[in-house]
């Protein structure tokens, strides 16, 4: 670990998210094609769905970061046993094979691969990738944010902050919003609502594409850790509802609910 810097070996981690998300496009093209086979799909004992590409990615990403890493565990949603690391490692990489299982069976493109660094609690370093629409992100609080697509690499900054007269854009979802975000939305005034999959929607605000996403929901630690060292990198915030950044390795896998956002939740409610 003495010899490992995410500041030098950021490109490294970077190309173990892209090989893991090469490894689920062969399966993403073939299920487009109708040739995957029966055994594409099945269900977690919570009924979520599994797809072999969740499980392809996540030994390429184990496999590379062992590699890279030897001393830093790795937790994975794949991997149950490994959340044992999850409180008793100082250090170690939380992922998501792939984010947004979902949109891949439905083909929208909208999925992830997420890896996110943990050091004391904090995710300080991150990287997304979206195979299917050709763009990474990766960054941290300390090393700031980029976006790398077909035409180039941009650092990403979070929007500046609107005023009285401008609309906010929010990322949410038109169909399936729950009362409690709704509610929170509504405090915000004037909204545009602003479409993504997966860990893209924390993205969005960090790209300057939308002002707040909020997540008065459950998710799970590997959920959020990648996009949020994403965001904060851009100068984002991702807090909880008393407005506490989002820690990990916690007791409880799961999040409390939170508000990922371009700037401070007390302006955007005070506006």
């Amino acid at each position: 670990m003495s010899n490992f810097s995410i500041s030098q070996q950021a490109g490294e981690v970077v190309a173990i998210a892209r090989h893991a998300g090469d490894a689920i496009m062969r399966i993403y093209k073939a299920y487009q094609a109708g040739s995957a086979g029966d055994d594409l799909i099945q269900s977690k004992a919570d009924q979520s769905p599994l797809t072999q590409a969740d499980l392809t990615s996540h030994h390429v990403i184990c496999n590379g970061l062992t590699l890279l890493t030897p001393d830093i565990p790795v937790v994975s949603e794949e991997d149950e046993q490994s959340e044992s690391f999850r409180q008793s490692s100082h250090t170690f990489w939380l992922i998501d094979p792939l984010d947004g299982t979902k949109e891949f069976i439905a083909c929208n493109d909208e999925f992830t691969v997420n890896i996110a660094l943990v050091e004391n609690g904090l995710a300080t370093w991150g990287v997304v990738h979206a195979p299917a629409l050709g763009q990474t992100y990766w960054g941290g609080s300390a090393h700031g944010s980029l976006r790398e697509d077909s035409s180039g690499q941009t650092s990403l900054r979070v929007a500046n902050q609107l005023s009285t007269a401008s609309s906010c854009r929010v990322v949410a979802s038109k169909s399936h919003l729950n009362t409690e975000t709704a509610d929170f939305i509504a405090q915000l005034g004037d909204v545009e609502l602003v479409q993504a999959g997966s860990s893209l929607k924390f993205c969005k605000v960090a790209e300057a594409a939308a002002d707040i996403y909020p997540r008065l929901a459950p998710t799970c630690e590997w959920d959020t850790a990648a996009a949020q060292a994403v965001l904060e990198g851009a100068g984002g915030y991702v807090v909880d509802t008393s407005g506490q950044r989002l820690h990990y390795g916690k007791a409880d896998k799961l999040n409390p609910f939170f508000v990922a956002a371009a700037y401070s939740i007390s302006h955007l409610l005070s506006r």
